[in-house]
């Protein structure tokens, strides 16, 4: 037997339990690993709370936990990693957990730490996938809402990197942090389209929602298409004629192996806020949402 975080109904953060489970066995193309670090991710509250019920219901008791990183203790069948590697990836059936399923696995670099590579996996995905579909090129101006949360953070980073000249929303606490990144840093809140008027003369191109903020209609407004307007985060996407980006896409699957080399190169931060143990899963959801944090909240079991 091991421990791994789980729930037995939707509420708030207390019902995560330790709880006793047997550890999962690998099938094909996924490996076991020995947890060293699990990602916290704003989905993982909205499951836990019942908010993504409606999209099939919960199989109780879940373990949460999308991204994790850890070292291979099992193989199943045509997985491309070894006994011992260290790698990061994806989970299948949850990642906060001393053992846990990992598809498609990649190869950790010694350079990259534990709590960076399990924080990358959902957030560099989601970055990398959206900016595809935006189609959005060098030279032109991207808006993003939310630039401090994580997956805001590196979009403004891949963007900046392409030679895409980057406004970013952000709270007042955040603006500094927005523009170390390479943002030109707007506090977000009641004027923010004439601050970000007055920050890009030459007007937005595109908008990359993150925050679910509300900011829609006006986004739309700044850039006079609603083609050129893509949301992570809020579920009104369709009445504004905007995309609402979720899952995954061949785009966000291929792009873990760059994002890491990145990453391990140090082109690519993704700021750590502050790490729990395992057991503590409850605090680190409770101080999420209440936006306590600044960066990723990681559990190390």
């Amino acid at each position: 037997m091991s421990q791994a975080i789980t729930f037995s109904e939707y509420g708030a953060p207390e019902v995560l339990q330790l709880s006793e489970v047997t550890p999962p066995e690998p099938g094909p193309g996924q490996v076991r690993i020995r947890v060293r670090a699990a990602s916290v991710n704003p989905l993982d509250m909205k499951i836990r709370s019942g908010l993504m019920a409606g999209r099939g219901p919960a199989d109780f008791p879940v373990v949460p936990g999308l991204d994790a990183a850890g070292v291979v203790d099992a193989v199943g069948e045509g997985a491309d990693a070894a006994v011992g590697d260290a790698v990061l990836g994806a989970t299948v059936g949850g990642g906060y957990a001393e053992y846990a399923l990992v598809e498609r696995p990649v190869a950790k670099p010694d350079a990259l730490s534990w709590e960076a590579a399990a924080s990358l996996v959902t957030v560099g995905r989601t970055a990398f996938r959206v900016l595809g579909q935006l189609g959005v090129q060098g030279g032109r101006t991207l808006l993003v809402h939310g630039a401090a949360g994580s997956v805001g953070v590196v979009a403004v980073q891949l963007a900046a990197a392409r030679g895409i000249s980057v406004v970013g929303t952000a709270s007042e606490r955040d603006l500094e942090r927005v523009s170390v990144l390479g943002a030109t840093a707007v506090r977000y809140g009641d004027g923010w389209v004439e601050r970000v008027e007055a920050a890009a003369p030459g007007g937005v191109d595109y908008v990359f929602d993150a925050s679910g903020a509300g900011v829609l209609p006006d986004s739309v407004a700044l850039v006079g298409d609603p083609g050129k307007v893509i949301t992570i985060a809020d579920m009104s996407a369709a009445q504004h004629g905007v995309r609402f980006s979720a899952g995954t896409t061949e785009q966000g699957e291929d792009a873990l192996p760059e994002l890491v080399r990145l990453a391990a190169a140090g082109r690519l931060a993704v700021p750590i806020w502050r790490t729990y143990p395992l057991a503590e899963a409850a605090r680190a959801h409770a101080d999420l949402e209440a936006h306590r944090n600044q960066g990723k909240a990681v559990l190390l079991p």
